[in-house]
Protein backbone atom coordinates (compact mmCIF):
# COMPACT_ATOMS: atom_id res chain seq x y z
CA UNK A 1 0.00 0.00 0.00
CA UNK A 2 0.74 3.15 -0.49
CA UNK A 3 2.65 3.49 -3.71
CA UNK A 4 1.31 6.59 -5.32
CA UNK A 5 1.33 7.75 -1.64
CA UNK A 6 0.06 11.61 -2.14
CA UNK A 7 0.53 11.87 -5.48
CA UNK A 8 -2.36 13.99 -7.59
CA UNK A 9 -3.40 12.02 -10.07
CA UNK A 10 -5.49 13.07 -12.96
CA UNK A 11 -7.16 10.16 -15.02
CA UNK A 12 -9.57 10.89 -17.89
CA UNK A 13 -12.65 8.51 -19.14
CA UNK A 14 -12.86 7.38 -15.58
CA UNK A 15 -16.19 6.76 -15.29
CA UNK A 16 -15.80 3.17 -16.21
CA UNK A 17 -13.56 0.31 -17.67
CA UNK A 18 -9.74 0.94 -17.63
CA UNK A 19 -10.47 4.01 -16.38
CA UNK A 20 -11.98 4.02 -13.52
CA UNK A 21 -10.24 0.44 -12.38
CA UNK A 22 -7.07 2.61 -12.61
CA UNK A 23 -8.68 5.56 -10.42
CA UNK A 24 -9.39 3.03 -7.68
CA UNK A 25 -6.42 1.24 -7.67
CA UNK A 26 -4.44 4.66 -7.56
CA UNK A 27 -6.53 5.73 -4.54
CA UNK A 28 -6.25 2.83 -2.90
CA UNK A 29 -2.32 3.03 -3.16
CA UNK A 30 -3.13 6.51 -1.70
CA UNK A 31 -2.81 8.96 -4.72
CA UNK A 32 -5.19 12.17 -5.01
CA UNK A 33 -7.36 10.74 -7.74
CA UNK A 34 -8.95 13.34 -9.90
CA UNK A 35 -11.49 11.70 -12.22
CA UNK A 36 -12.65 13.37 -15.52
CA UNK A 37 -14.89 12.26 -17.86
CA UNK A 38 -18.04 13.22 -20.86
CA UNK A 39 -20.20 11.10 -18.02
CA UNK A 40 -21.07 13.11 -15.35
CA UNK A 41 -23.57 10.40 -13.60
CA UNK A 42 -21.18 7.62 -13.76
CA UNK A 43 -17.88 9.42 -13.21
CA UNK A 44 -19.39 11.28 -10.27
CA UNK A 45 -20.54 8.13 -8.58
CA UNK A 46 -17.11 6.03 -8.70
CA UNK A 47 -16.02 9.26 -7.23
CA UNK A 48 -18.44 9.04 -4.61
CA UNK A 49 -17.66 5.44 -4.53
CA UNK A 50 -13.75 5.78 -3.95
CA UNK A 51 -14.31 8.77 -1.38
CA UNK A 52 -12.39 11.71 -0.21
CA UNK A 53 -9.90 12.94 -2.08
CA UNK A 54 -11.22 11.93 -4.95
CA UNK A 55 -13.11 13.93 -7.19
CA UNK A 56 -14.47 14.27 -9.90
CA UNK A 57 -14.94 17.34 -12.72
CA UNK A 58 -16.50 16.92 -15.90
CA UNK A 59 -14.40 17.21 -19.50
CA UNK A 60 -14.12 16.39 -22.77
CA UNK A 61 -10.96 15.54 -23.78
CA UNK A 62 -11.12 17.44 -27.25
CA UNK A 63 -11.65 20.80 -25.43
CA UNK A 64 -8.09 22.83 -24.70
CA UNK A 65 -10.05 25.54 -23.05
CA UNK A 66 -11.44 22.31 -20.63
CA UNK A 67 -7.92 21.26 -20.04
CA UNK A 68 -6.43 24.07 -19.28
CA UNK A 69 -9.51 25.01 -16.77
CA UNK A 70 -8.79 21.47 -15.15
CA UNK A 71 -5.05 21.62 -14.69
CA UNK A 72 -5.00 25.23 -13.06
CA UNK A 73 -8.23 23.69 -11.07
CA UNK A 74 -6.04 21.02 -9.66
CA UNK A 75 -2.99 22.71 -8.84
CA UNK A 76 -4.65 25.61 -7.05
CA UNK A 77 -6.45 23.35 -5.32
CA UNK A 78 -3.64 20.44 -4.78
CA UNK A 79 -0.77 22.56 -5.65
CA UNK A 80 0.78 20.64 -7.83
CA UNK A 81 -0.21 17.36 -10.68
CA UNK A 82 2.11 14.07 -10.39
CA UNK A 83 0.69 11.94 -12.78
CA UNK A 84 -1.86 12.25 -16.27
CA UNK A 85 -3.63 8.83 -16.91
CA UNK A 86 -4.48 9.96 -20.66
CA UNK A 87 -7.12 6.98 -20.99
CA UNK A 88 -10.06 8.53 -22.68
CA UNK A 89 -11.22 6.78 -25.64
CA UNK A 90 -13.82 5.68 -28.43
CA UNK A 91 -14.53 3.47 -31.31
CA UNK A 92 -16.88 2.28 -33.66
CA UNK A 93 -16.35 -0.66 -35.94
CA UNK A 94 -15.61 -0.14 -39.47
CA UNK A 95 -13.72 -1.49 -42.24
CA UNK A 96 -11.55 0.66 -44.47
CA UNK A 97 -14.31 0.87 -47.43
CA UNK A 98 -17.20 1.83 -45.44
CA UNK A 99 -15.90 4.25 -42.48
CA UNK A 100 -17.42 7.51 -42.65
CA UNK A 101 -14.94 10.48 -42.59
CA UNK A 102 -17.40 11.46 -39.58
CA UNK A 103 -16.24 8.98 -37.54
CA UNK A 104 -12.59 8.86 -38.29
CA UNK A 105 -12.79 11.98 -37.35
CA UNK A 106 -14.24 12.01 -34.40
CA UNK A 107 -12.63 8.62 -33.17
CA UNK A 108 -9.40 10.37 -34.23
CA UNK A 109 -10.42 13.86 -32.20
CA UNK A 110 -11.30 12.08 -28.66
CA UNK A 111 -7.65 9.45 -28.72
CA UNK A 112 -5.70 11.24 -30.34
CA UNK A 113 -6.06 15.12 -30.02
CA UNK A 114 -7.33 14.47 -26.55
CA UNK A 115 -4.07 12.86 -25.91
CA UNK A 116 -2.09 15.48 -27.44
CA UNK A 117 -3.88 18.09 -25.36
CA UNK A 118 -3.48 16.16 -21.85
CA UNK A 119 0.31 15.57 -22.54
CA UNK A 120 0.72 19.23 -23.48
CA UNK A 121 -1.01 20.80 -20.45
CA UNK A 122 0.08 18.31 -18.24
CA UNK A 123 4.10 19.36 -19.28
CA UNK A 124 3.51 22.64 -18.47
CA UNK A 125 2.14 21.83 -14.99
CA UNK A 126 4.40 19.22 -14.11
CA UNK A 127 7.48 21.29 -15.34
CA UNK A 128 6.85 23.94 -12.18
CA UNK A 129 7.23 21.31 -10.00
CA UNK A 130 9.71 18.03 -9.34
CA UNK A 131 8.50 16.54 -12.68
CA UNK A 132 6.15 13.98 -13.13
CA UNK A 133 4.62 10.62 -15.39
CA UNK A 134 2.25 10.85 -18.23
CA UNK A 135 0.56 7.36 -18.91
CA UNK A 136 -0.95 7.45 -22.29
CA UNK A 137 -3.22 4.23 -23.28
CA UNK A 138 -2.98 3.29 -26.73
CA UNK A 139 -4.05 -0.57 -27.41
CA UNK A 140 -2.70 -3.56 -29.80
CA UNK A 141 -4.71 -2.03 -32.55
CA UNK A 142 -1.73 0.74 -33.25
CA UNK A 143 0.94 -1.42 -32.94
CA UNK A 144 -0.56 -4.32 -35.64
CA UNK A 145 -4.05 -2.93 -36.61
CA UNK A 146 -7.16 -4.94 -35.69
CA UNK A 147 -10.15 -6.06 -37.75
CA UNK A 148 -12.62 -4.31 -37.56
CA UNK A 149 -11.53 -1.35 -36.28
CA UNK A 150 -10.29 1.10 -38.76
CA UNK A 151 -10.55 4.35 -37.72
CA UNK A 152 -9.74 3.14 -34.01
CA UNK A 153 -6.14 1.36 -35.03
CA UNK A 154 -4.92 4.83 -37.01
CA UNK A 155 -5.36 6.92 -33.97
CA UNK A 156 -3.94 4.80 -31.53
CA UNK A 157 -1.23 4.11 -33.71
CA UNK A 158 -1.20 8.07 -33.41
CA UNK A 159 -0.74 7.83 -30.01
CA UNK A 160 2.04 5.48 -30.03
CA UNK A 161 4.18 7.90 -31.92
CA UNK A 162 3.05 10.58 -30.02
CA UNK A 163 4.02 9.29 -26.71
CA UNK A 164 7.27 8.57 -28.11
CA UNK A 165 7.78 12.10 -29.37
CA UNK A 166 6.81 13.34 -25.60
CA UNK A 167 8.93 10.66 -24.11
CA UNK A 168 11.86 12.57 -26.24
CA UNK A 169 10.73 15.94 -25.55
CA UNK A 170 10.96 15.35 -21.57
CA UNK A 171 14.55 13.25 -22.07
CA UNK A 172 16.05 16.38 -23.73
CA UNK A 173 14.44 19.07 -21.13
CA UNK A 174 15.60 17.41 -18.43
CA UNK A 175 12.61 18.48 -16.08
CA UNK A 176 12.04 14.90 -14.49
CA UNK A 177 9.01 14.22 -16.45
CA UNK A 178 8.73 10.96 -18.26
CA UNK A 179 6.06 9.78 -20.55
CA UNK A 180 5.03 5.74 -20.98
CA UNK A 181 2.23 4.03 -23.14
CA UNK A 182 0.20 1.14 -22.47
CA UNK A 183 -1.07 -1.61 -24.86
CA UNK A 184 -3.81 -4.14 -23.88
CA UNK A 185 -5.53 -6.35 -25.78
CA UNK A 186 -9.01 -6.50 -26.08
CA UNK A 187 -10.23 -5.90 -22.03
CA UNK A 188 -13.82 -6.84 -19.87
CA UNK A 189 -15.33 -3.63 -20.66
CA UNK A 190 -18.38 -2.04 -21.96
CA UNK A 191 -16.72 -0.48 -25.06
CA UNK A 192 -15.28 -3.63 -26.29
CA UNK A 193 -18.50 -5.43 -25.67
CA UNK A 194 -20.54 -3.02 -28.12
CA UNK A 195 -18.02 -3.66 -30.55
CA UNK A 196 -18.72 -6.93 -30.50
CA UNK A 197 -22.90 -6.13 -30.66
CA UNK A 198 -22.20 -4.10 -33.31
CA UNK A 199 -19.99 -6.67 -35.76
CA UNK A 200 -22.70 -9.13 -34.55
CA UNK A 201 -25.66 -7.04 -35.76
CA UNK A 202 -23.75 -6.87 -39.28
CA UNK A 203 -23.87 -11.18 -39.26
CA UNK A 204 -19.93 -11.08 -38.80
CA UNK A 205 -18.09 -12.93 -35.92
CA UNK A 206 -15.70 -11.20 -33.59
CA UNK A 207 -12.21 -13.36 -34.51
CA UNK A 208 -11.83 -16.09 -31.56
CA UNK A 209 -8.16 -14.43 -29.79
CA UNK A 210 -11.02 -11.49 -29.27
CA UNK A 211 -13.44 -13.58 -28.19
CA UNK A 212 -12.06 -15.40 -26.04
CA UNK A 213 -8.80 -14.05 -24.70
CA UNK A 214 -9.91 -11.35 -22.82
CA UNK A 215 -8.38 -9.25 -19.97
CA UNK A 216 -9.61 -7.59 -17.41
CA UNK A 217 -9.27 -3.56 -16.27
CA UNK A 218 -7.54 -3.93 -13.13
CA UNK A 219 -4.98 -6.00 -15.72
CA UNK A 220 -3.98 -2.03 -16.95
CA UNK A 221 -4.73 -0.85 -13.50
CA UNK A 222 -1.85 -2.48 -12.25
CA UNK A 223 0.33 -1.42 -15.15
CA UNK A 224 -0.63 1.96 -14.21
CA UNK A 225 -0.06 2.22 -10.61
CA UNK A 226 3.08 0.98 -11.80
CA UNK A 227 4.29 3.48 -14.11
CA UNK A 228 2.53 6.72 -11.80
CA UNK A 229 5.04 5.23 -8.63
CA UNK A 230 8.48 5.76 -8.30
CA UNK A 231 9.07 2.56 -9.14
CA UNK A 232 9.26 3.03 -12.48
CA UNK A 233 11.22 6.58 -12.28
CA UNK A 234 14.06 5.04 -14.91
CA UNK A 235 11.41 4.47 -17.31
CA UNK A 236 10.72 7.23 -20.27
CA UNK A 237 9.65 5.84 -23.74
CA UNK A 238 8.77 2.27 -22.63
CA UNK A 239 5.68 0.46 -24.41
CA UNK A 240 3.87 -2.17 -22.10
CA UNK A 241 1.77 -4.63 -24.12
CA UNK A 242 -0.64 -5.70 -22.36
CA UNK A 243 -2.20 -8.75 -24.41
CA UNK A 244 -1.25 -12.51 -23.08
CA UNK A 245 1.15 -13.15 -25.93
CA UNK A 246 -1.45 -12.44 -28.84
CA UNK A 247 0.81 -10.41 -30.89
CA UNK A 248 4.08 -12.36 -29.79
CA UNK A 249 2.26 -15.47 -31.77
CA UNK A 250 1.97 -15.76 -35.83
CA UNK A 251 -0.50 -15.65 -37.06
CA UNK A 252 -2.96 -14.67 -34.04
CA UNK A 253 -3.66 -10.75 -34.09
CA UNK A 254 -7.08 -10.36 -35.95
Amino acid sequence: MGRVQDKVVIVTGAGGGLGEASARLLAREGGKVILTDIDEGRGAQVARDIGEPALFLKRDVRDEAGWESLVDEVCGRFGKLDVLVNNAGVTRMGFPDDTSLEDFRFIYAVNVEGTFLGCKHAIRAMARSEGGSIINISSIGGLTGTFGTTAYSAAKGAVRALSRSVAAHCAQARRGIRCNSIYPAAMDTDMVRRGAQELEERGIAMPPTIATTLGTPNDIGHAVVYLASDESRFMNGAELVIDNGITSTPGQVP
